[in-house]
């Protein structure tokens, strides 16, 4: 919940170890594809497989991160607001509201400095969207626990995406949380968490810390 007000707000030492996650795999049908890669803060845009298209982007910062995974565009609108540009295609995120859209502030295309969505000037959103039907294939790439040569983000209740969803299944798999991995911090997840922080010696406070991600197995 909180990303999904962080992002309409918008509005007015160790490497991480890839692990068996569950996200969601979209088949590719259409004619049209899109693939972003945040660490270049580059946007794709793919015809029957081949590029005619690349734009520069902003994307989410380490604490509110733009999510890995393959989703679709399922919404355009037109005019949400300054701070969204002329238009704005959504996405099928199941933790919060992300889309593709434009920007009052152009400085930031090129950097980490969104709330999870994917920024792009004014102008070639709307390019973008003139070419992008309903439906289009989004594959947003990356890991699920940040970059490598970067820790993960701590988590806590009221956090939401991709790495909560890959904790709450890994609490499932233990057998401390009985939920439904949805990538949503909620009491739910904390009180599994703290039992497991009991169980494995470490401070019951329910925020998955470096040493919660390592008794999970998430680090080498």
């Amino acid at each position: 919940m909180a990303l999904v007000i962080l992002c309409i707000m918008e509005m007015v030492g160790q490497k991480p170890a890839f692990a068996d996650f569950s996200l969601p795999i979209v088949a590719d049908h259409g004619t049209f594809s899109i693939d972003v890669y945040p660490e270049k803060h580059q946007l794709i845009v793919r015809k029957q497989g081949q590029k005619i298209k690349t734009y520069a982007v902003a994307v989410g910062n380490p604490s509110t991160p733009t999510p890995v995974g393959e989703y679709r565009v399922v919404y355009k609108g037109k005019n949400w607001g300054p701070s969204f540009g002329p238009r704005w295609l959504g996405l099928d995120v199941p933790w919060g509201v992300y889309g593709i859209h434009g920007t009052n502030k152009p400085h930031s295309i090129g950097q980490h400095l969104s709330h999870g969505c994917i920024r792009m000037k004014n102008r070639d959103v709307m390019e973008l969207y003139d070419i992008i039907p309903l439906g289009t294939k989004v594959t947003l790439y990356g890991h699920v626990l940040g970059e490598p040569g970067r820790n993960p983000r701590s988590l806590a209740e009221g956090d939401v995406g991709g790495d909560v969803q890959l904790i709450q299944s890994r609490l499932k798999n233990a057998g401390y949380f009985n939920g439904k991995c949805d990538g949503k911090f909620r009491a739910s997840t904390t009180t599994a968490l703290k039992k497991f922080q009991r169980d494995h010696h470490l401070t019951p406070n329910g925020v998955v810390s470096i040493k919660v991600y390592e008794e999970l197995g998430l680090l080498e």
